[in-house]
């Protein structure tokens, strides 16, 4: 079945066009060029670093960073249990080991009194913790006020993953800006994309600068290929850095109507009891999705109910993130927990959430939505 209406779809118009034309007109379709160094430049203003690198994806900048900070084999990294897979399989890569820990229930951000005891028990138990990885769920930064203070009296260096809030703010601040280093992606669903791709940021000089080293096979500035260690095939091609620098021009208006569209959901569901937006509070979001958590006790239906609903009108709807303490490939792994996470991936729902909607694509999920409320409310007939 083809879906007509999806989740959160690539934002693509002329201005973009003429970014990749001009790039291909350069001749600079080689991994590096102009339009890379630019990119990385115009990111780092943008989110308030030193410096940026860019790089093939997400993963790939999470890897880099972690390396960055010095997590070594042995090591054990938190990670927010409520995450995608990259952020646990990054931590691997290293040779390091996951330790997962419980989210917010009201936000799906890092539960931060939760990590700090996490923290102090592995210590307590002679862990050498590398990294803590917080993750900005759903482009809502997680709070950096009481997490930073945590990680700093642990001496335990903070990694951003901050793929799913480029845009977003905490206290004024950038996403992307806290911690040691921050993670940002461009994966073809994120609030603006350069197909597939991420970024390192950081005001570590001496990170970047060994970031960029590693993500180009580590080669030596030799005449010759010259290679003292492994390196590995990370970096940004010229091309998709000029998309990603077009879609950065038009940011805050992706983020704007990413917003406006929230608005209509919050008012759609308002007079519904046991239904809230995950985060709805957070006035800094980039808004890259809007979750809904039902609870059927108080609303007589589940998220599952107007997910098939949706479905059944070509209109794309998905569970928030499957905790990482629930993946078979993760089982194993040690954790710290409260059900907060398996709360939300019971009840939680992300709705079409993208900047390239179109006002009627809207207005069809918008009124199969309330079709939807307008059948749950209705008396059952006798």
């Amino acid at each position: 079945m083809t879906t007509n209406v999806h989740l959160s779809p690539p934002d693509i118009g002329p201005l973009e066009e003429s970014y990749l034309l001009a790039a291909l007109r350069s001749g600079w379709v080689a991994p590096v060029g102009p339009d890379l160094s630019a990119f990385e430049t115009e990111i780092a203003a943008r989110v308030g670093t030193r410096g940026a690198v860019a790089v093939s994806s997400g993963t790939a900048a999470l890897h880099l960073s972690l390396l960055g900070v010095g997590v070594m084999p042995g090591d054990v990294v938190v990670v927010p249990t409520l995450t995608f897979v990259a952020t646990a399989n990054a931590v691997r890569y290293t040779g390091a080991r996951p330790v997962f820990v419980d989210c917010d229930g009201r936000t799906g951000n890092i539960d931060v009194p939760l990590l700090s005891e996490l923290l102090r028990r592995l210590r307590a138990q002679g862990e050498r913790v590398g990294a803590v990885v917080p993750v900005d769920m759903f482009g809502s930064c997680a709070d950096y006020t009481a997490l930073l203070p945590v990680c700093q009296d642990a001496g335990v260096p903070v990694v951003e993953d901050a793929a799913e809030a480029l845009g977003a703010a905490h206290g004024g601040r950038a996403a992307g800006a806290f911690g040691h280093v921050g993670v940002l992606s461009f994966n073809g669903n994120k609030i603006m994309t350069t197909s597939g791709g991420g970024m390192v940021v950081s005001d570590d000089l001496s990170l970047l600068a060994r970031a960029r080293h590693l993500a180009t096979q580590a080669r030596e500035p030799a005449v010759h290929y010259e290679h003292r260690e492994t390196g590995y095939n990370y970096r940004l091609s010229n091309l998709l850095a000029a998309l990603g620098r077009a879609q950065l021009v038009r940011l805050e208006e992706m983020m704007g109507r990413r917003r406006l569209l929230r608005e209509r959901y919050a008012k759609l569901f308002a007079p519904v009891s046991g239904v809230e937006l995950v985060g709805a509070e957070d006035t800094e979001s980039n808004c890259w999705l809007t979750v809904i958590r039902v609870r059927e006790r108080s609303c007589g239906w589940r998220a599952a109910d107007l997910a098939a609903h949706l479905a059944a009108r070509d209109i794309e709807t998905r569970p928030v993130w499957k905790p990482m303490h629930r993946q078979p490939a993760y089982a194993d792994a040690d954790n710290l927990l409260t059900g907060a996470a398996d709360g939300l991936f019971a009840e939680g729902l992300a709705l079409p959430s993208g900047s390239a909607l179109t006002e009627p694509q809207v207005g069809g999920v918008l009124g199969a939505i309330d079709e939807f409320l307008t059948a749950c409310s209705a008396p059952a007939s006798r």
